[in-house]
């Protein structure tokens, strides 16, 4: 069996990986006598879980309403892009001569997925449907390829302050059903493949460069998305 603090590490990647999918959107209260009772747990592996998750800038522990997943500012959100450009870029130059076969195969198929998840996306989201379960799916398999890179640069410290960033702009982006956003879907995969060849091509600087242009330009998708949901909101607030 377990110990509690070994339940509180699972407890705590589970919630972890829902907030970062947007499966928990920004300000969803977290209880603890329902996660008590969806892990089938005491409260204590619980609250160690919530406590690591603050600790990690996910949650707030709000006087007298429970612990929420975090909504984040966007000067925030500009900073830690800004971060992660810098730390994700190093870790596409340190990873380029490294990669061996296996990996740039293990690249491919992470590609490939987000290709395949960026396709339905961009066609549900044209529809004007929102589907939250395949924005998670779509925004792990955004993570994957980029979890390829970090694993074959082998630099951790890189890695964890990088992917520390990543965790600040969990669940802000990209349910906009309906929203003019087709360009920047197509315009995020196709920056993947180019990373990808150029990583394939051995070329450490132009991968660099590539993986810096790609984090700054997921901001741009990420600010229209947030433009167009405030200015729709706006809309229907004035017509009510």
């Amino acid at each position: 069996m377990p110990d509690a603090g070994t339940k509180a590490d699972e407890i705590a990647l589970v919630l972890e990986e829902a907030i970062v999918s947007g499966e928990l959107a920004p300000g969803s209260v977290l209880r603890q006598e329902q996660l008590s009772e969806r892990f089938s747990v005491s409260r204590t592996p619980i609250r160690e879980a919530l406590r690591r998750l603050a600790a990690l800038g996910l949650v707030s522990f709000e006087p007298n309403r429970g612990v929420r997943v975090r909504t984040v500012s966007r000067e925030e959100l500009r900073e830690a892009f800004l971060v992660r450009a810098e730390l994700e870029s190093l870790a596409t130059q340190l990873a380029t001569p490294r990669m061996t076969d296996e990996d740039l195969e293990a690249l491919q198929r992470a590609e490939r997925r987000f290709h395949a998840l960026t396709l339905e996306l961009r066609s549900r989201t044209r529809e004007g449907f929102q589907d939250p379960g395949l924005v998670a799916d779509w925004t792990r398999a955004n993570h994957a390829f980029h979890d390829v890179i970090y694993a074959a640069a082998n630099a951790p410290h890189v890695e964890r302050i990088a992917k520390s960033a990543r965790r600040t702009f969990f669940g802000q982006a990209v349910w906009g059903a309906g929203l003019d956003i087709d360009h920047l879907y197509e315009e995020n995969d196709l920056q993947h493949q180019a990373i990808r060849a150029a990583i394939a091509a051995r070329s450490a600087e132009g991968a660099r460069a590539l993986a810096h242009d790609h984090v700054l330009r997921s901001f741009r998708l990420l600010e229209t998305i947030l433009d167009q949901m405030q200015a729709r909101e706006t809309r229907e607030a004035r017509s009510a």
